[in-house]
């Protein structure tokens, strides 16, 4: 059996990554479309925080912004993705404060954690390996997280214990208070898709066997 269809399975311990959050959540619209984004530079992200926390404070105490929604603004002065036209989201991200903890959705072990320099990547990472008996494995990819509380490579999580914390801009690639939460089978991550937060447009036919649709990993 195969993600998502595993987590269908009665025997499989599936828990909110971030436990109690309540309300409905914002939606927050990164797209080359955005109204959000013609209020500030793209890469001003402390501006952009301030943005999100004006229109999240009386209604929502959390948002996210979708699984491949086109960032053809936002992405435009970061160097890595506009080469390739990498404008497609290959997670969901997460909107939640900084220093907010993470919590494993299934049991788990971390095969990679780290920190990707640079303006516009992922800052701290970690990457958790999910197999279950008679199930294909997978992986999940957690972005912009905080540096100090990193956890070491080949520690176990078990579903629903907390594994690291968000980020602030210092160590998380300079982006607004979120993590990026993509899901990648062993032929994504064989292919690179550990380093690839977005695709292009022809990219998208290949999407389900190798960065399939986050969502239905996260829960409340």
């Amino acid at each position: 059996m195969y993600y998502p269809f595993v987590l269908f399975r009665d025997s499989i311990e599936h828990r909110p990554i971030f436990p109690g959050l309540q309300g409905d959540p914002f939606v927050a619209d990164l797209s080359y479309q955005s109204q959000l984004l013609k209020h500030s530079p793209a890469r001003d992200q402390k501006a952009f925080q301030e943005i999100l926390e004006q229109v999240m404070a009386s209604d929502h105490q959390w948002g996210f912004s979708p699984y491949l929604e086109r960032r053809d603004t936002l992405l435009a002065d970061c160097p890595q993705m506009a080469a390739e036209k990498r404008f497609y989201h290959l997670g969901m991200d997460i909107i939640v404060p900084v220093n907010t903890p993470l919590c494993a959705p299934l049991k788990g072990v971390v095969v990679e954690s780290g920190y990707e320099a640079g303006e516009g990547n992922y800052g701290a990472f970690v990457l958790l390996r999910h197999e279950e008996q008679r199930s294909v494995p997978f992986y999940s990819l957690y972005g912009h997280l905080s540096r100090q509380h990193l956890p070491n490579v080949g520690q176990t999580f078990k579903a629903g214990e907390i594994f690291c914390r968000i980020g602030d801009f210092s160590e998380n690639g300079n982006w607004f208070h979120h993590t990026h939460l993509q899901v990648i089978t062993e032929k994504g991550l064989a292919e690179g898709y550990l380093s690839k937060g977005y695709c292009t447009e022809g990219d998208l036919v290949n999407m389900n066997d190798l960065c399939p649709s986050p969502v239905p990993l996260f829960r409340r």
